[in-house]
């Protein structure tokens, strides 16, 4: 099977969360690519302003889908879309949440829709349009994970935890059917200048600037990994720290080769086992 055709032209993107911060600038970025776009949000009233700034400025066939993702229903029937539209060839699974707290302080009702956004509906969209994508023979995912998915000490464990479940069901996935066409891409933002922050109670303006870096920057950045068909896209990743990376990633696929055995390691070989 071979990937999805370079030229955008007569393919649609779904991209959810699209009514601000990085699912804006990338419906910004595909229109101006040639994607017809399908714009998924809880705001109707902000898609619609986005999908007709984006129609006078690029001729593009835009429409709107007003969903909340931590409805069970409402991530049906996206899903049914990313089934049923033949047209769609790239889902950008961006709609995501923080908690105000952490998993020991924040309600239990905002953990709960934390893990239905964050983790539930991306999954269930991923999996419609895999399932799409793999019997057309072509498509993209693009998945919006985070550099928090690698360091989860870092930050509150709950998302934390959610990014890096992203990236193992993104690297599952592209292990598992690049070779029928699938293309599966995570991209791993560090800290960067969204609403995201204010809605977890949080401000980004105290962070030091030099970590924060601009919506569009990143979507850019992720692009170009797009384009380069990176499995993982990490934006702020300076060149000279990418050894690191790559070293990391050969460790990883080292120890996989030993991590199950018939024997407990002798290490474990305690009173307990007499």
């Amino acid at each position: 099977m071979t990937q999805a055709s370079t030229n955008p032209l007569n393919q649609t993107a779904l991209i959810t969360g699209a009514s601000t911060g990085i699912g804006a600038v990338y419906a910004d970025r595909l229109a101006k690519r040639g994607y017809d776009l399908i714009l998924v949000a809880r705001d109707a009233a902000r898609l619609k302003t986005l999908a007709e700034r984006l129609r006078a400025e690029t001729g593009r066939t835009i429409t709107v889908q007003r969903a909340d993702l931590t409805a069970a229903a409402d991530v049906t029937a996206v899903a049914a879309t990313l089934t049923d539209d033949a047209r769609i060839t790239l889902l950008v699974n961006n709609a995501g949440m923080a908690i105000d707290g952490d998993l020991l302080t924040a309600p239990a009702q905002d953990v709960e829709r934390l893990i239905a956004l964050n983790i539930t509906a991306p999954t269930l969209l991923a999996q419609a349009a895999g399932k799409a994508f793999v019997a057309r023979g072509a498509g993209s995912i693009i998945n919006l994970a985070s550099v928090l998915a690698l360091i989860p000490e870092a930050f509150e464990g709950v998302y934390s935890g959610t990014k890096a479940y992203l990236l193992n069901i993104s690297q599952s996935l592209s292990a598992q059917y690049a070779a029928k066409g699938l293309y599966v891409q995570a991209v791993l933002p560090g800290a960067t200048r969204t609403e995201i922050w204010e809605r977890a109670g949080q401000d980004v303006e105290s962070f030091p600037p030099e970590i924060v870096m601009a919506v569009d920057d990143l979507v850019d950045a992720a692009l170009v990994g797009f384009d380069a068909r990176e499995t993982v896209t990490i934006p702020p990743l300076a060149d000279e720290h990418l050894p690191h990376w790559n070293a990391m990633q050969a460790e990883r696929a080292a120890l996989a080769t030993v991590l199950s055995r018939r024997d407990p390691a002798a290490r474990y070989a305690g009173p307990a086992r007499a």
